[in-house]
């Protein structure tokens, strides 16, 4: 099965929202309050802020497609876009989401290397990104990819002060 992974743009926006969205309840509807889940998506799942996240030079956008079919998608953010200051030789892969028909089929992998890739075309020290610290399957993942946990902040989800494990993998 062909897997590959393209640049998108702004003009892109409405389907990303919805690819977005699908992974994204996907990941984490289940294990958090409805409340404050719903609170979460209603703003950062907005057309307006995807379009605005679309548009920064700083920050690229990608979707995996398997045999055509989008599978998942990445978001990767340069310095000037990382939501942490680490300088300027790194990479922050801020989403990396498959959807759950494609769970295990390589997608992450595939969207992974591509990570590495950008980062190594820029030259950067090292790649990191932070993943919720009740989230094992994903922090398994990030682990066999080489990533070590390098410290924490946190994540407000609503009205609940979540904890983001940091990550990174040097090149």
């Amino acid at each position: 099965m062909e897997i590959s992974i393209e640049k998108i743009g702004v003009e892109s926006a409405g389907l990303l929202l919805e690819v977005g969205l699908a992974a994204f309840r996907a990941a984490f509807e289940a294990d958090n309050d409805p409340a404050d889940f719903n609170a979460y998506i209603s703003q950062a799942f907005v057309l307006e802020v995807l379009e605005m996240e679309l548009r920064n030079e700083a920050s690229e956008f990608f979707f995996a497609k398997q045999n055509g079919e989008i599978a998942g998608y990445l978001k990767l953010n340069h310095p000037a876009a990382q939501g942490e200051d680490f300088g300027q030789k790194c990479l922050e892969i801020q989403r990396i989401y498959s959807l759950p028909a494609f769970y295990g089929k390589g997608i992450g992998e595939a969207m992974m290397e591509k990570s590495i890739a950008v980062a190594k075309a820029n030259n950067y020290e090292f790649v990191w990104l932070g993943v919720w610290e009740h989230n094992p399957r994903a922090i398994r993942f990030y682990e066999k990819k080489g990533f070590e946990v390098f410290g924490s902040h946190p994540f407000l989800f609503g009205n609940d002060l979540q904890t983001d494990l940091l990550m990174r993998r040097f090149l």
